[in-house]
């Protein structure tokens, strides 16, 4: 290989004989992260009927070490080389043949499905409790999405996009601070023709997320709950105020919300505010309660109507009026119409957070059978709580708030060197790497939080 070097060309030869040398070495911050939160500990407790004799692989240590690998960038089973090969800092990690048998006998078992899903909770509870719990109310974001499946997999059907594959239900929990990582709370995997407004797959989330709070914090805090449009159903929006959850989803303009708009005084609007609470240049407010009936839906249920001028190049429909688009908003909160217009208009984070957990394995879902492609979602979100409540509790300047893929490149695919003295051993990071000082920084963190309660 020949490479420039002040100025002057000269040859490198590439060998692999090298020893000590660790390729991933900050995917290590995660997996002492989930041990540190209980993720480990839960795991391996609940799954341990599954371990069939003592010398064989821990279940919950092959569940962990997979979450690893998808947060890491990993897509297949085979995937798991990358950790395998690496004993010193992730330990012994069992076979792709292993792998796979735990992902089929957890798929077989509903009760197993509620193991990785009450882990999830126990690892939440455990970041909260070290310093990860969010202030203020709490957003449940739902939202659907589309993967397509690129082979005849059980379950996969056309999708309204005239695509093919699957159209999974996914809930996260709003941090305005992080708005690309995000908590994932809850998913159910569907066929591609699945409905976005199907009552019953809404609930079943629904209820699914609020399984996931913490107890304590959830019976203090508001929740909110939030949906576009296909959200507006008398069912979610009937079962959400029977539980007393909060709701602020979208509303269709229909001929009437049309008529509304029409009718309200120039001098009613108001301008937007940003998510710092700035006013917007672009955008403006107003409640339109008084001018439509909302009979049929929840009792103090309120119409907010957000109009601006639409970005240089784009298509006006014919529900646009005088050069603005509309929105339309339905809720039951109190305050002043901007500031929970301002509040909706937040629920946009959950498209990136979606977008990072297809970056840790739920753009393909790599198994022939339905219900294991289901236990990989629910892998997937482990995933993505893992990666964000790192974010959280550990990481700091230039590797806070990044997407996965970015913070792969800077921290996670760090290379190192182990060496071994005295019965101890110590990862040196390439000094002149711009970000090996934060993440030295986030590991001398991690030796901070409380080890897990027994």
């Amino acid at each position: 290989m020949k490479v420039q070097r002040d100025g002057r060309s000269f040859t490198v030869d590439v060998t692999a004989d090298g020893e000590g040398v660790v390729s991933h070495a900050g995917a290590a911050l995660l997996a002492e992260t989930a041990d540190r939160i209980g993720l480990t500990d839960a795991l391996s407790k609940g799954l341990a009927s599954m371990r069939e004799r003592r010398g064989a692989h821990d279940p919950g240590r092959v569940v962990r070490d997979l979450v690893v690998m998808l947060a890491s960038g990993g897509e297949h089973l085979c995937d798991l080389a990358a950790v395998r090969e690496q004993e010193p800092l992730f330990g012994v990690v069992a076979s792709d043949a292993t792998a796979w048998r735990t992902v089929q006998a957890i798929a077989r078992d509903p009760e197993l499905m509620g193991v990785l899903r009450s882990s999830r909770r126990r690892a939440r509870e455990g970041a909260w409790g070290a310093g990860a719990e969010p202030e203020g109310a709490l957003f449940i974001d739902l939202d659907p999405t589309l993967i397509e499946a690129g082979s005849e997999k059980e379950g996969a059907a056309p999708t309204f996009k005239k695509g093919f594959g699957f159209h999974p239900m996914l809930a996260f929990l709003d941090r305005p601070e992080d708005p690309c990582g995000g908590e994932p709370l809850a998913g159910l995997l569907r066929p591609g023709n699945a409905g976005a407004n199907t009552v019953a797959d809404q609930i079943e989330v629904a209820e699914e997320a609020l399984e996931q709070l913490p107890a304590d914090v959830a019976a203090e805090a508001e929740i909110v709950l939030r949906f576009d449009s296909a959200g507006a159903t008398h069912g979610l929006l009937g079962w959400a105020r029977e539980g007393h959850i909060r709701f602020s989803v979208g509303f269709d303009l229909t001929e009437p919300v049309r008529k509304a708009i029409a009718a309200i005084p120039e001098q009613r609007w108001v301008s937007c505010l940003a998510q710092d609470g700035s006013p917007r240049e672009n955008g403006q407010v107003v409640e339109a309660t008084d001018l439509i009936d909302l009979k049929g839906w929840p009792e103090g249920s309120r119409l907010i109507v957000r109009r601006e001028r639409p970005h240089p190049g784009a298509q006006l429909t014919f529900t646009d009026q005088d050069g603005h688009r509309f929105q339309a908003i339905l809720t039951d909160r109190e305050g002043e119409a901007v500031h929970l217009e301002r509040e909706h208009r937040a629920r946009a984070h959950c498209e990136d957070r979606i977008r990072c957990a297809k970056q840790m394995g739920l753009e393909l879902l790599p198994f022939g059978g339905f219900q294991m492609n289901a236990v990989w979602v629910e892998l997937v979100l482990i995933a993505q709580l893992l990666v964000a409540v790192t974010d959280v509790l550990l990481l700091r300047g230039e590797l806070s708030g990044l997407e996965p893929k970015r913070l792969r490149y800077r921290a996670l695919h760090t290379a190192g060197r182990l060496a071994f003295h005295a019965r101890r051993a110590t990862l040196r990071l390439e000094r002149r790497w711009p970000w090996a000082e934060e993440l030295a920084a986030a590991f001398a963190r991690l030796r901070q939080l409380p080890a897990p309660a027994g």
